[in-house]
């Protein structure tokens, strides 16, 4: 097994997710099989009691752990199924060591930070490393660790220790060390500035790492003589200081370490021999063609994002992910509005009307509506309001999770006239609790007691979603929900027309609503997450339904009445052809194709009911 480790220096969040999935995307493409591991130095044992204004989104995977949203990025670019124990965080670490304690494990030793804390972390490492994360088995040959926050910060201390000790647990040619730092280029000199990087690349030599790598992240390109100060000042190669300014999208980061010899170094620092010359002629195109198509898409399709945690992008990271990939597939320039649910509301409309009337501007021109997930009361009236302007005026429309359940609230209300039907989260005393929180739901403990990971989604009859997914007789998605619709409901809200197209396998719960055809294009809600599982080269059928039906070209998919051959006079792939290109890549989706079920920033001030939230 070898080992990449990756530290970040300066500040957090200059991107070394995207690097380390970069990394990971390379070596892939080399024949390789990566894993990753993502290492959170909080005491909290998941993510899943994270506030979105905080943290950004909790990722979900398969096996119902809920963990940074790094580990999406993992997913999303090395197509791989990470597992909970691939989030490491203090909580687990301790909780692990404790657990031990109170067994006796130790034998009456004095439990330590060194050697216990950091033994056990190393032993989690070596022991998730091992696990397979693709589908035909086989165990990873790399693996990739991503240590979150800064060198220097306390809470990370005993990681980088455990790391210090781990280089010689196993060989030196099995442990590289790859850091991350930003080089500021400040407008008032025009000058790039190497001092930080140095004082950081200081502070991870002092606590006993030594770079094998740095990469530089800058706004703009770096010269060769400031590459040249780096590599003096820090005691590495020049080669080995590889430089990444902000470039068009993070399709282009894999690229940018490619054409500055990551290859050559990872196969001769960790001796894998895969630099062996002559690169293929197609080697990474298809990542390649990928970046090109997202530079160089002239047509746009503006998308509205109804939410409540709008003012930090992060806690929509999958969902714009998702769009993002849809987007392009039907070769759009995705413009993604993002707009606060509460500003929908007749209240807004008195005590801001100019934030009310912007708000409803923005949903009124957009060509695309999606109302994603979300927990609590806030921002739940602006949602329905944003629901009933896509129903009346036929615009097309993609509810996830919580948008589901807006979705048949407001149906139930205004279409079968249950002028008070609510949600039970909302209104306990509702006449019409059309939606209800689900019997294993404890509302006396937060973490982990939602419905969460995969579950199998049964179709019923003909439906828009099911022609996405490729006619198959059922799916494996993620959950991440507690409410759920009341099943007692059901049959009435189907003779009033709206139609329950996908059921879990006990029948019960309600997992794909969606409006016919004939009364709207594209109306269309899901329990689950599909965003969880999107890919780039593999769109989520939900999603990619959604921005279809917004360039009008949804009909024409769904009916296979366009040639896929066809291209445009300039040679660029026309609308037509683009249509075609889906259709062939839709069959990559993953899903259960059996007809049976398979074997499954500013803050806002809020209540404290609204800290824990849904995903």
């Amino acid at each position: 097994m070898k080992y990449i480790l990756v530290t970040g220096g300066v500040i957090s969040g200059i991107g070394k997710g995207v690097i380390a999935s970069s990394i990971g995307t390379i070596l892939k493409h080399c024949g390789l099989h990566v894993t990753s591991i993502k290492i959170d130095p909080y005491i909290n044992i998941d993510a899943g009691t994270f506030s979105p204004f905080e943290h950004g989104e909790v990722f979900v995977l398969d096996d119902g752990g809920e963990v940074d949203l790094d580990l999406g990025n993992y997913e999303r670019f090395l197509d791989v199924t990470l597992h909970r124990a691939n989030n490491i965080t203090t909580g687990k670490i301790y909780q692990q060591v404790i657990e031990c304690e109170r067994r006796g494990d130790y034998l009456g030793k004095t439990v330590q930070v060194v050697p216990h804390i950091t033994d056990a972390i190393q032993e989690w490492v070596e022991n998730v490393a091992k696990v397979p994360v693709t589908e035909d088995g086989k165990e990873p040959e790399v693996c990739i660790i991503e240590l979150g926050g800064t060198i220097g910060d306390i809470e990370g201390m005993p990681f980088v220790e455990a790391f210090r000790q781990f280089q010689f647990r196993v060989s030196h040619e099995s442990f590289c060390c790859v850091h991350v730092s930003l080089v500021p280029q400040p407008k008032s000199t025009g000058e790039s500035k190497t001092k930080p990087t140095q004082a950081s690349v200081k502070e991870l030599r002092g606590s006993g790492l030594s770079p094998d790598l740095i990469v530089c992240r800058s706004e703009m390109p770096i010269i060769d003589e400031v590459k040249q100060k780096i590599s003096n000042f820090c005691h590495v190669k020049p080669d080995r200081v590889i430089c990444i300014h902000d470039c068009t999208s993070t399709y282009r980061v894999p690229l940018m370490l490619e054409e500055q010899g990551l290859i050559q170094f990872i196969s001769e620092r960790l001796q894998l021999n895969i630099a062996t010359p002559p690169r293929p002629k197609k080697f990474m195109w298809k990542w390649r063609d990928l970046a090109d198509r997202h530079d160089n898409v002239r047509k746009v399709v503006e998308i509205a994002l109804v939410g409540k945690y709008t003012q930090l992008e992060d806690a929509y990271a999958s969902v714009t992910k998702a769009l993002n990939h849809s987007a392009l597939f039907v070769n759009r320039r995705l413009i993604l509005s993002y707009i606060e649910a509460t500003s929908l509301e007749e209240a807004t409309k008195i005590e801001n009307p100019v934030k009310y009337h912007q708000a409803w501007q923005i949903l009124c021109r957009s060509e695309g509506v999606i109302v994603p997930g979300g927990f609590g009361k806030r921002g739940m009236e602006g949602k329905i309001a944003a629901v009933t302007w896509c129903r009346t005026t036929r615009k097309p429309f993609l509810g996830v999770c919580l948008g589901l359940q807006a979705a048949v609230i407001e149906f139930t209300r205004n279409v079968m006239n249950w002028k008070d039907a609510n949600t039970t989260e909302i209104d306990a005393d509702t006449p019409y609790p059309v939606v209800i929180d689900m019997p294993e739901h404890n509302p006396g403990q937060m973490g982990g007691t939602m419905r969460l990971g995969k579950r199998t989604t049964i179709f019923h009859g003909d439906s828009i979603l099911k022609k996405l997914y490729g006619n198959v007789g059922a799916i494996d998605e993620r959950h991440r929900h507690r409410y759920e619709v009341n099943p007692e409901y059901v049959d009435q809200i189907e003779k009033a027309g709206l139609h329950f197209v996908g059921r879990d396998d006990s029948e019960t719960r309600m997992e794909i609503m969606e409006l016919p055809t004939a009364t709207h294009p594209y109306f269309v809600a899901t329990q689950y997450h599909p965003e969880y599982i999107s890919r780039p080269l593999k769109p989520s059928p939900p999603y990619l339904g959604l921005l279809l039906a917004a360039v009008g070209k949804l009909q024409p998919y769904l009916n296979n009445a366009m040639s896929s051959n066809t291209t445009s006079e300039d040679g660029e792939n026309s609308d037509d052809d683009i249509v075609g290109l889906l259709r062939r890549n839709i069959s990559n989706v993953s899903l259960s194709a059996t007809s049976t079920p398979a074997t499954p920033c500013h803050l806002n001030v809020r209540s404290p009911t609204e800290s824990h939230t849904e995903g």
